[in-house]
């Protein structure tokens, strides 16, 4: 198991999908994404770690970050438990499970020239994450 809790059990995938999604367009989660963006644009150096909250470096994940700029005491939260995260960031378990998902595991991808995966780096993790936060946004009607 992973620290999203996701598994290769596909039983419910279709209920879950739809939590993710409401979590997502709903207005807390909407909240979550604008300060989210914001976070992480203002990050001295644009770089995320997977796998945990922090580390004693002061590096974050995706969801760390958001914690350091709000003040929240990481090392009192579980990594791994999506309803205590979800509550620490006023979001919806299924959305913390997405993200760590996103920062997390799907992190690789297949490099036909050299025939093989490569995963990416801290640098590339951020790009990825500031992009897929971009697209969850909803736009403001002009």
């Amino acid at each position: 198991m992973s620290r999203s809790g996701y598994s290769d059990d596909y039983e419910g995938v279709e209920l879950w999908r739809g939590a993710v999604k409401s979590a997502i367009r709903g207005k807390r989660g909407q909240a979550f994404f604008r300060d989210l963006a914001a976070a992480l644009d203002a990050m001295p150096e644009k770089r995320l770690i997977a796998d945990e909250l922090q580390t004693a470096e002061g590096e974050f994940c995706t969801i760390g970050v958001l914690g350091h700029a709000r003040g929240v005491d990481m090392a009192k939260l579980d990594p791994e438990d999506r309803d205590a995260v979800g509550a620490a960031f006023n979001i919806a378990p299924a959305l913390a499970a997405e993200i760590v998902f996103e920062n997390d595991e799907n992190d690789y991808h297949w490099n036909a020239a050299l025939g093989h995966i490569e995963y990416d780096t801290p640098e590339q993790r951020w790009v990825r994450m500031r992009q897929w936060v971009e697209a969850n946004l909803i736009k403001e009607p002009k």
